[in-house]
């Protein structure tokens, strides 16, 4: 039997959508009017961001490795938001899964692949446990986990920075890790392609060579199936239920027997994995190292923005994180093309997360403006309900004492006659 769903159903699965496509492209306006108020030529400068995204396969192969860390500090950030959490720590649980990776890829001799997945493994689990924490001081002392993740943030970066510095880990001359051994690189044909038969075979393949040339890796394949399984998790099993059920309204969920203390714990470790898989994949199939850190990188707080424009949906944070990584590094070519500030990706990138919050501030405010006038009306009514009933009250006083006037004349009378 086939399915009817109703029109008015369809208009709000496709309202978030039609919104922020028209964000994305008022984003785009704004920036453009930053870019002509500096006296650029706005059209030409958006003609370079996009020719430095798909010109060349090399460029497009960038955007992809830009954009995995971002995908994944998003789907970190939405799926603890699905679960009625707040989790701003994703920029602290990455720079601990990317340590943790770091120190596994370059100390712990194991096969290649093994040693891939060990890797990748001990960020996860070291960020899942950082996130656990925040969840286990909301759940045990009610520390709400806005706070506890901001401050855990720095103790991230600062413990980063204090073990990265340490004799035997930091690298000579430079303060940074050694770099991870090639067995847990997860670079596809990483060593291969600088081999005598990867250069002979890039020689007659000139485009996959260009695309070779970029550390093109594994990391997007890998997050695109977390996304996956975020969605699998939430939509298609018991746990997600449980997640989502305290998400929508704790104390009903403690009501109908979930453990909720519990489940803020599970979630916010989730989430850190998640972040902490972003790390992970950025180390072993990019920089190859945990590096000193002057001041936080900025994948999870752009994560936050990748959830927000992505409805807080796994397939939403994948889109936008494209979106994101492609603006970060096309805008990168605005310097070098026009001398145009790069910054004024951020300014776009800032546009856009305004014009799709401001659609969710309108019914908000709407409704406390309703209030208002509701409180004024009733104030209003009250006052005259009040001033009808004085009158009332009056008017019976009078009848009454009329009443009572007429009877006393009519008794007089009577004893006169």
């Amino acid at each position: 039997m086939r399915m009817v769903t109703s029109p008015g159903k369809e208009r709000r699965r496709g309202a978030p959508l039609a919104v922020t496509l028209l964000a994305v492209a008022m984003g785009f306006v704004v920036g453009g009017l930053f870019l002509a108020a500096a006296g650029y030529d706005p059209f030409r400068a958006f003609s370079v961001v996009f020719r430095g995204i798909f010109s060349r396969p090399s460029y497009m192969a960038y955007t992809v490795i830009y954009a995995t860390p971002l995908i994944l500090t998003g789907l970190s950030v939405a799926f603890a938001f699905r679960t009625g959490l707040f989790n701003i720590g994703a920029e602290g649980q990455f720079i601990l899964g990317a340590l943790a990776a770091a120190l596994t890829g370059a100390f712990v001799e194991l096969p290649p692949l093994v040693h891939a997945v060990a890797a990748a493994g001990a960020g996860m689990i070291a960020a899942a446990l950082w996130g656990a924490l925040a969840g286990f001081l909301k759940a045990r002392w009610g520390v709400n986990e806005v706070i506890g993740t901001i401050m855990l943030n720095w103790i991230a970066l600062y413990g980063n920075n204090f073990v990265v510095t340490r004799p035997g880990i930091t690298r000579a001359a430079a303060t940074a890790t050694e770099f991870v051994r090639d067995s847990a690189r997860i670079e596809i044909l990483g060593v291969w392609e600088t081999s005598e038969a990867g250069l002979a075979w890039r020689a007659v393949n000139p485009l996959w060579s260009d695309v070779l040339r970029t550390p093109f890796n594994a990391g997007i394949f890998l997050a695109l199936g977390l996304a996956f399984l975020c969605w699998w998790i939430l939509n298609r099993t018991t746990l997600g239920y449980e997640l989502r059920a305290v998400g929508f309204n704790s104390s009903c969920a403690e009501y109908g027997g979930i453990d909720v203390k519990r489940n803020v714990v599970r979630s916010m470790a989730i989430s850190g994995a998640l972040a902490g898989a972003a790390g992970a994949f950025h180390v072993l199939g990019w920089t190859r190292q945990a590096a000193e850190l002057a001041a936080m990188e900025g994948f999870g707080f752009d994560g936050i923005a990748v959830a927000l424009i992505g409805n807080n949906t796994p397939l939403g944070c994948v889109l936008s994180g494209f979106l994101f990584g492609a603006l970060k590094y096309g805008g990168s070519k605005l310097q070098f093309a026009l001398r145009a500030p790069t910054e004024v990706v951020n300014i776009v990138m800032g546009a856009i997360v305004f014009f799709v919050a401001m659609p969710r501030c309108v019914p908000l405010l709407t409704e406390r403006w309703r209030r208002r006038k509701g409180d004024e009306g009733g104030s209003a009514s009250g006052g005259q309900e009040t001033k009808r009933k004085r009158d009332t009250e009056e008017a019976l006083a009078e009848a009454t004492t009329e009443a009572e006037t007429a009877s006393a004349g009519e008794k007089g009378r009577g004893h006169v006659s």
